[in-house]
C-alpha cells in the first residue's frame, strides 16, 4: 500500500497528509460537521489520514459523497426545498456557485429588496453604510492649497 499525497473526491484535490474529516472539509459545500456525519454514517475512521487509507475506502468515500450524500438527514443538506424542484438537495463544488448565482438574479429579476442592494452594488445585509462601503470614490478631506 502506497500513500498517496492528494487524492481526489468531487472534482477537488484533497490533502493525502490530513486526517479524513478535515480533508472532507476541502471540498466546497461539506464542513466540519457534515464531514463527521459522513464519516459516523461510513463508519471509517475519521483521524485516519486519508492517504493512508486503502482504495476501498476512498472510493466508498468518494461514491457516498457523490451519489448518495442527500440519504443523510435534511436538516444537513445546504439546500432544502430548492425553489425550483422543491427537492432537498446538497450541492458540492462549482454547484454552490452556481445556485447562488441563480439564486441572486431571480432576486434582482423580481426587483426584491435584497436584489435591488445586489444590483447596486451596497450592503445586502443590513450593514451601515454611512461611513464603510465606499468603492470606487477616494474617502477624506480635500486640503486647500495655500
Amino acid at each position: 500500500m502506497t500513500f498517496k499525497h492528494i487524492v481526489r473526491i468531487a472534482d477537488t484535490d484533497l490533502d493525502g497528509n490530513k486526517s479524513l474529516m478535515f480533508a472532507l472539509t476541502g471540498i466546497k459545500g461539506i464542513g466540519l460537521r457534515a464531514a463527521r456525519c459522513i464519516v459516523n454514517e461510513l463508519g471509517v475512521d475519521g483521524r485516519a489520514k486519508l492517504g493512508e487509507l486503502d482504495d476501498e475506502t476512498i472510493e466508498k468515500v468518494k461514491k457516498f459523497i457523490e451519489e448518495e450524500i442527500e440519504s443523510l438527514p435534511s436538516w444537513l443538506l445546504n439546500r432544502r426545498k430548492d425553489p425550483y424542484s422543491g427537492q432537498d438537495l446538497h450541492l458540492l463544488s462549482k454547484d454552490v456557485d452556481f445556485a447562488r448565482m441563480l439564486d441572486i438574479e431571480r432576486l434582482i429579476k423580481m426587483k426584491a429588496y435584497r436584489g435591488v442592494r445586489h444590483a447596486r452594488g451596497k450592503k445586502v445585509r443590513g450593514q451601515r453604510t454611512r461611513s464603510t462601503g465606499r468603492k470606487g470614490r477616494t474617502v477624506g478631506v480635500v486640503r486647500r492649497k495655500r
